[in-house]
């Protein structure tokens, strides 16, 4: 399995911290924000690793990251989004890269408290198809909203007037190699980009989509400067990627 580190986007919505660097750069408790991501792969086992990044910023990560030696990578890979066209699109970058493997897609915004191996494990023993990551939250309709009958997801509706439930998904996405043929495959959405989410609703159609929901907490640290504030606060009261027997 290969890991992927989605860290483009203007960070528009934590200006004026993001004018002079790019987002996923900026300190959380004490290290950058992208480490999280970095370290929640490599604590999962996953020694491959792809950046994607964009913006007037991109050339900041080579020197922090360097070739991946300071988080026991084998290798770190890098990747440019010429212009902001949506997860979707930033994924389907990572198309050579994988080799056909399937992949751990991490949010460099996210962080999450409990390690993500437990889940990267039962993807593997799932047999294929795609594994998300839900989280219980107070504003879903920021978020793709997961409706879930019994142990099913039966839809994914983004940011939805209405939502369905308060579960969301997070910047989770286990995947296997058939990703990047949906991705191929989608339109632009009105917003004008290829939306993530009608990626895990291709596999939910396909009855190949199965899900969990996250232990402790789990924080997005670019929907809001005050949920930048709260991602700190967090980190630094509880830590984060820790490990546990699930």
């Amino acid at each position: 399995m290969r890991g992927i580190v989605l860290a483009g986007g203007s960070g528009s919505r934590l200006y004026p911290l993001t004018r002079v660097t790019n987002k996923h750069l900026l300190p959380v408790y004490d290290r950058p924000m992208v480490y999280f991501s970095i370290e929640a792969l490599v604590g999962a086992g996953i020694d491959r690793v792809l950046i994607v990044t964009g913006g007037n910023h991109a050339g900041e990560f080579l020197p922090l990251l360097g070739n991946g030696a300071q988080f026991g990578l084998r290798h770190v890979d890098y990747t440019f989004q010429e212009k902001a066209g949506g997860i979707a699109d930033a994924l389907g970058l990572a198309r050579h890269f994988s080799g056909g493997d399937p992949v751990c897609v991490l949010l460099a915004d996210n962080i999450f408290e409990h390690s993500i191996a437990g889940a990267v494990q039962r993807f593997r023993g799932q047999g294929g198809g795609a594994r998300v990551l839900l989280a219980e939250v107070d504003h879903p309709e920021h978020y793709g909203v997961a409706t879930v009958d019994g142990d099913r997801v039966v839809r994914i509706d983004e940011k939805p007037e209405r939502p369905a439930s308060r579960l969301i998904t997070t910047g989770c996405y286990l995947y296997d190699g058939r990703v990047f043929d949906i991705v191929e495959g989608l339109s632009p959405s009105a917003r004008g980009e290829l939306e993530i989410t009608d990626v895990n609703n291709a596999y939910i159609a396909a009855g190949q989509l199965r899900h969990e929901v996250v232990r402790g907490y789990w924080a997005d640290c670019g929907e809001s400067i005050d949920s930048y504030y709260r991602a700190i606060k967090l980190v630094t009261e509880h830590g984060a990627n820790k490990r546990s027997e699930t």
